[in-house]
C-alpha cells in the first residue's frame, strides 16, 4: 500500500520508513528538517520512497501528498527529552496541535473524497503520566487524571483528535503508544537547550545517549537525575517500527489503541550501570544525584498483552543488544561533533 509518513526525517521514522519499504510498501515522506537539519538516509534513493521537504501545517501541500495514499502515519511533532518539554512547554503544545490539525483535516478530506483508509497517530507513554495502576493498560489513560506536563497533555489530545474524526467523519484510526524508544539516529537538535550535567554539556536530554556521552567523556562520578529509581521500558526502535507496521497492516488494529513496548522494567541506575560496564569494564561506578525535573515521572510500566494478543507483536530485542548497537553509534557521533 501507499503510506504517507509525516516527520519522515526524524529518529523513529528512520527505522519505520526502512521497515515499510522492506515489507513492500510505497512511502511518501514529508519533513521540514526543523529538528536536525538535512540528514541522509539509507533509503533516500529507493524508488518506492518519495520525499518532500515541507511543513505539515501547509494544508494544500498535505492534501496534495495524501490524495492517492492508502494510510497515514502521523509522527511529525516538536519532541525531545525531559529538558525539551520543560523549555518549550507552550511552543510544543501550540505547534503540535497545528501540525496534527492540518494532517487530520487532509486525512478527513482524503477519506471522503479519495480512498484513504485509515490514519495512524503516534501518541506517547506520557499519556499515562498520572496513572497509579501498573502495568498500565490501554484505557487507563481515560480513568486517571490528565497528564500534568503540556507534552503529555498534547499527546493525549492527539488521541482525541482521531477519536473525534471517527465520531464525526467515520475516519478509521489506530492509536500507537511507544515506550522509551532507543536506537541510532538521534543527534544534537538545532533548537535544543544546552545544559550542564556535571562537567558535560548535553544537548539532547534523552537518557541513553546522554549517559553514553557522559561515560565516553570520562565523567566520574556519574551524574544522574533524581534518585535513579525511575522505572522505564527501553524499547528498541527496530522493534517499535515493526509494531507500527503491524498496526498499519492489520485489519484488527482498526479503531484500537496499542502500547508498543518491551515487557522489561529497568531503573535509571540499572541502565547507567549497564552502559558503564560496557564502556568501562569492571571499573567501580559511583553516582551524583542531580535535582530531578518537575515532570520526571517515577514509574511507567505498560501492559503489552493487547498488542501481543491482537497484533502478534512482541518487542524481543534486549537492552543489552540495543546498547551494543547504540553505544558505538553515539560515540562516533560525538567524535564527529554531531552530539
Amino acid at each position: 500500500m501507499k503510506i504517507l509518513v509525516t516527520g519522515s526525517a526524524g529518529f523513529v521514522a528512520g527505522y519505520l520508513v526502512d521497515e515499510l519499504l522492506k515489507n513492500g510498501h510505497e512511502v511518501v515522506g514529508i519533513d521540514n528538517y526543523s529538528k536536525y537539519g538535512p540528514i541522509e538516509k539509507s533509503y533516500d534513493n529507493d524508488p518506492n520512497y518519495h520525499f518532500v521537504e515541507g511543513d505539515c501545517k501547509d494544508a494544500n501541500l498535505m492534501k496534495e501528498l495524501i490524495e492517492d495514499c492508502d494510510q497515514v502515519i502521523a509522527i511529525a511533532a516538536m519532541i525531545g527529552g525531559i529538558t525539551y518539554f520543560h523549555t518549550y512547554a507552550y511552543d510544543l503544545l501550540a505547534e503540535n496541535e497545528r501540525i496534527l490539525a492540518s494532517t487530520m483535516d487532509a486525512a478527513i478530506w482524503a477519506h471522503k473524497e479519495r480512498h484513504l483508509e485509515k490514519v495512524n497517530v503516534l501518541s506517547s507513554s506520557m499519556v499515562y503520566e498520572c496513572v497509579s495502576h501498573y502495568p498500565s493498560e490501554e484505557g487507563d489513560e481515560r480513568k486517571c487524571p490528565p497528564p500534568l506536563s503540556t507534552y503529555g497533555f498534547q499527546k493525549l489530545a492527539c488521541e482525541y483528535f482521531v477519536k473525534g474524526a471517527w465520531e464525526q467523519y467515520k475516519l478509521p484510526y489506530t492509536i500507537i503508544r511507544p515506550f522509551n524508544c532507543v536506537g541510532t539516529g538521534e543527534q544534537r537538535a538545532k533548537n535544543e537547550k544546552e545544559i550542564m550535567s556535571g562537567n558535560v554539556k548535553l544537548a539532547m536530554s534523552h537518557v541513553v545517549p546522554d549517559l553514553i556521552q557522559k561515560v565516553y567523556k570520562g565523567q566520574d562520578p556519574l551524574h544522574i537525575l533524581g534518585s535513579g529509581n525511575q522505572i522505564r521500558h527501553y524499547t528498541y526502535a527496530g522493534d517499535l517500527a515493526k509494531g507500527i507496521r503491524l498496526c498499519v497492516e492489520s485489519d484488527k488494529a482498526v479503531n484500537e489503541d496499542f502500547n508498543l513496548s518491551t515487557p522489561v522494567s529497568t531503573t535509571v541506575t540499572e541502565l547507567a550501570t549497564a552502559i558503564w560496564k560496557k564502556m568501562n569494564g569492571d571499573k567501580p561506578i559511583s553516582f551524583i544525584h542531580d535535582p530531578a525535573f518537575e515532570y520526571d515521572v517515577q514509574k511507567r510500566v505498560p501492559s503489552v498483552e493487547k498488542a501481543k494478543r491482537i497484533l502478534g507483536f512482541e518487542a524481543g530485542t534486549t537492552l543489552d543488544e540495543t546498547l551494543d548497537e547504540v553505544i558505538p553509534w553515539v560515540t562516533k557521533q560525538i567524535d564527529l561533533g554531531n552530539i
